[in-house]
């Protein structure tokens, strides 16, 4: 039996699932973020089936966000658990504080490269910095593998590297009863957004996140999975009209881009500026991804190309 637990969080996208796995070990998904009223959440939500964090015995991250591992190392402690996680995602969870200052660094470097103002850049840096205490490090005591197993009494979850929204997204797929933990790589009522992050080897290139995730996307779109339990929202049953759907989306925004750029050349600022105007600051990362991951479509198809312009990157027609 798998329950599901909606825990709050404070960011936009709402509550977090996070799976309760009734096997031997005692198993659950990722944590929900490091807050009182989170953890106050989630000890109520264990007790009406039951359980308390001390009956814990395997904590699985499935990637990077502080909203699905924030409370790992205290719900770790308090019972023992062992904490699992695929072995590029170790690193991260367990020099936490330094992984998010390198992001940060490489993030700052990106807006003001892409047509970010300097003040907006520093204030999302110091907004980012404020978030990380909604996370925390955590020892990974049981490394997992890309096709790999993880595996339980009753069932067993071949594990998968499925990056794009995060360079760490981990699914899990119990083949037998048809099941997907999928995380944030697929969630119904809204698109992952392919976040641009600090490549995990460390270089300076500029990951193509969105490219990435859609090669992710294909790949589980081959799988015949019954049901999908995604990092937020509802169960989907129907993955690939869903993903078709995704496909779809990306394709339209693609070409909606494309006629901006041929209108003018363009600084990814002032793309994500003409498609959402003056966004919040806590958006304006969000937005430049969303954007980069779509010219990036749009250059590896040899219809725009990037040039620069005294150090700031300018798109125009190929």
């Amino acid at each position: 039996m798998i329950h599901t637990l909606p825990i709050p969080t404070p960011f936009m996208v709402g509550r977090v699932n996070v799976y309760l796995i009734e096997d031997e070990p005692l198993t659950l998904v990722d944590t929900g973020p490091n807050s009182g009223k989170a953890l106050d959440e989630l000890e109520q939500a264990l007790a009406a089936h039951g359980r308390e964090v001390a009956d814990l015995e395997l904590i699985v991250i499935t990637h990077q966000h502080i909203d699905h591992q924030g409370l790992a190392q205290i719900l770790a402690r308090r019972s023992g658990a062992d904490v699992a996680a695929l072995d590029k995602l170790v690193p991260l969870l367990e020099r936490f504080a330094e992984a998010n200052e390198a992001d940060d660094e490489f993030a700052e470097a990106l807006m003001l490269r892409h047509g970010l103002s300097p003040d907006i850049a520093v204030a999302l840096r110091s907004v980012s910095r404020a978030f990380r205490a909604w996370g925390g490090s955590v020892e990974v005591t049981r490394p997992l593998h890309d096709g790999g197993v993880l595996e339980l009494r009753d069932r067993t979850y071949q594990v998968f590297h499925r990056p794009g929204h995060s360079p760490t997204d981990t699914v899990f797929w119990d083949e037998e009863r048809g099941d997907l933990i999928a995380a944030d790589h697929l969630i119904k009522h809204i698109s992952s957004n392919p976040l641009i992050t600090r490549p995990l080897d460390g270089g300076s290139e500029r990951p193509q996140a969105l490219v990435t995730y859609l090669d992710s996307l294909r790949k589980t779109r081959e799988m015949p999975v019954r049901r999908v339990l995604p990092g937020h929202g509802e169960e989907i049953d129907n993955h690939v009209a869903l993903i078709d759907e995704r496909f779809r989306l990306h394709e339209r925004r693609a070409e909606k881009i494309y006629g901006l750029i041929k209108e003018e050349p363009r600084t990814a600022h002032d793309i994500a500026q003409a498609l959402w105007g003056n966004i919040a600051v806590t958006q304006a990362f969000l937005t430049l991804s969303e954007v980069l991951g779509h010219v990036d479509l749009l250059s590896n198809a040899g219809r725009v190309r990037e040039v620069d312009r005294d150090g700031i990157s300018v798109f125009e027609p190929a």
